[in-house]
């Protein structure tokens, strides 16, 4: 299945972006920064379940604090946009191993963050996984591979020139966890059990997997929509995405 690549790109997720659409299933993505001024936070901080306000109150750190309510916020007003709700009347909740789904709706939806950028895929009828990574030249090597990867991911990591084996890991980590996020079975599948494609300039794939199928069945993309960000999307099925809005003031680690 080759790999869906965006037909557009357009500012952030408007209320018309997000629409029925025939076969392949279409995924919209949109952008959030997660470090916005104390008025718009307020109103994210104002649509959040009890719930959401007990766990913004745990953090350790006040910035964590903050993005949790401003990404939360974010994610109830997208889904009430399809849902014809209000952002507070969302049904959200989880599966049994942490997924977060809305019961009885036919929407399915993933998030990542990294640093101070927010990144929300929504579609409908389609399991659906992403993953962002702000890549940190020299932060990880092959000991990391090989606790994490599988035999073939290491194998192909370990053969590439030195000068691409970041870009590559990072390649590599952000597939595998949207394929994760996508199945929704958090941890109980081994990172090294399945493999997917990393090196530069190859295709997103997933490789090889316990269950054979599943590699015909699965597709993946990758993008770089700012430099050092690496973003993955996972999904079950026919798709391609629609949407990907622009990057708000990208702030890699170091700036946030």
């Amino acid at each position: 299945m080759p790999p869906p690549t965006p037909s557009s790109l357009t500012p952030p997720c408007s209320r018309t972006e997000i629409r029925e659409s025939p076969r392949p299933t279409c995924v919209h993505a949109c952008w959030q920064t997660l470090d916005v001024q104390a008025l718009e936070r307020e109103r994210y901080a104002a649509v959040l379940s009890d719930d959401e306000r007990q766990r913004a109150s745990q953090f350790r750190f006040l910035r964590d604090s903050h993005r949790y309510i401003v990404r939360r916020g974010r994610l109830r007003e997208l889904l009430a946009r399809d849902l014809g709700c209000l952002p507070r009347q969302v049904p959200l909740s989880c599966n049994r191993f942490g997924k977060p789904r809305i019961d009885g709706a036919d929407i399915d939806f993933n998030l990542s963050h990294s640093a101070g950028l927010a990144l929300y895929v929504i579609a409908h009828q389609l399991d659906i996984g992403c993953d962002i990574e702000w890549r940190v030249p020299g932060l990880v090597g092959p000991a990391v591979a090989e606790l994490f990867f599988s035999p073939l991911e290491v194998t192909t990591l370990a053969g590439l020139p030195l000068e691409q084996r970041d870009e590559a890991f990072f390649n590599c980590w952000t597939r595998k966890e949207a394929y994760l996020k996508a199945l929704g079975l958090g941890l109980s599948i081994p990172l090294d059990s399945f493999a997917v494609s990393l090196a530069p300039g190859e295709p997103a794939a997933l490789l090889q997997s316990r269950h054979e199928s599943d590699v015909g069945r699965w597709s993946l993309a990758s993008f770089a929509p700012a430099p050092g960000l690496h973003v993955a999307v996972a999904a079950r099925g026919p798709w391609q995405l629609a949407t990907m809005g622009l990057v708000p003031d990208p702030a890699p680690p170091g700036r946030s």
